[in-house]
């Protein structure tokens, strides 16, 4: 729809969050945006893994009781990019962890949230995150919290402390208004918007929320060495040598779908060693399933 309106009214500028078509449309006035969250979404991941570091230190858990669970909206390469960089986040600190992904189908269902939740604490998670859009999940883990099970929440978009005061660590969360200030500006001074913008940490367009009460000491430090090397370039999220598809490493993925087909076929991301998210076009487009990873529904 927003492609159509930009073909009819070349006088307007379309600004589309999270889309994937100016890449391969060519329509001049058409943009989209995605701030590169898989990076609030790793250091979310460092707090988790902190986290889990201390329950086993104080033998509220053991090694082999260190897992996560993630609530998932769709199989889309938005929600796979996301909970990949925070499961490596969380990885990063404890290198056995393991994650179950449990996918509900819609980008906001408070009640499928957060039934998937509370089915995956009792599973045994002891920390559940998500990529959906309602305070369903938080919910369900700080009822649990309540009824003395070891359970924590990392949520999405916006702090969840309100729902989950006592559960709730943390939230990765995109700053739009980066965006917004980046694209008014732009169109003032008689400049081209880009047809694809990404920005991450070294902008500012991404963050965690405050840090809550039950979060393991030392993470603020932590979090701001990890906040650092992300702004310098140094440490690279989807680093190959952290992660294996199938037991292999990967060499290359394709991150343009030139044809609508919903597969990816042109244009390999993994160069110097790492992949390259958000970089041939702003929307995530790391789509691989890798090993530490379970779905549970798909």
């Amino acid at each position: 729809f927003l492609l159509d309106a930009a073909k009819e009214h070349p006088e307007v500028q379309f600004c589309h969050a999270t889309g994937t078509q100016a890449h391969t449309a060519g329509v001049k006035n058409f943009h989209n945006a995605f701030a590169s969250i898989y990076q609030g979404r790793y250091a979310a991941g460092v707090v988790a893994g902190l986290k889990l570091n201390e329950m086993i230190a104080e033998n509220k858990i053991t090694a082999e009781q260190a897992k996560m669970g993630y609530v998932g909206a769709f199989t889309f390469a938005e929600v796979m990019s996301g909970y990949t960089a925070f499961y490596l986040g969380v990885k990063s600190i404890v290198a056995n962890v393991e994650m179950d992904v449990h996918f509900t189908d819609s980008w906001y269902d408070f009640d499928k949230e957060k039934a998937a939740a509370a089915a995956l604490v009792e599973s045994g998670c002891v920390i559940v995150s998500q990529h959906a859009d309602s305070a369903g999940a938080p919910t369900a883990v700080e009822e649990a919290w309540n009824n003395g099970k070891v359970a924590y929440c990392v949520g999405y978009n916006v702090s969840m402390l309100d729902a989950a005061p006592n559960a709730a660590l943390t939230s990765a969360t995109n700053v739009w208004s980066v965006y917004y200030q980046y694209a008014f500006a732009t169109a003032i001074n008689g400049g081209d918007i880009a047809s694809n913008w990404s920005a991450g940490y070294k902008e500012g367009a991404v963050k965690i929320t405050d840090l809550g009460p039950n979060c393991a000491e030392g993470t603020q430090a932590k979090v701001e060495e990890v906040v650092g090397k992300l702004q310098a370039g140094t440490l690279n999220v989807f680093d190959t040598s952290k992660f294996t598809v199938e037991g292999k490493a990967i060499t290359w993925a394709y991150a343009t779908d030139s044809d609508g087909d919903f597969a990816y076929d042109k244009n390999n991301v993994v160069v110097d060693g790492y992949f390259h998210e958000s970089f041939v076009q702003s929307a995530p487009a790391f789509n691989l399933r890798i090993d530490g990873i379970n779905w549970l529904n798909k």
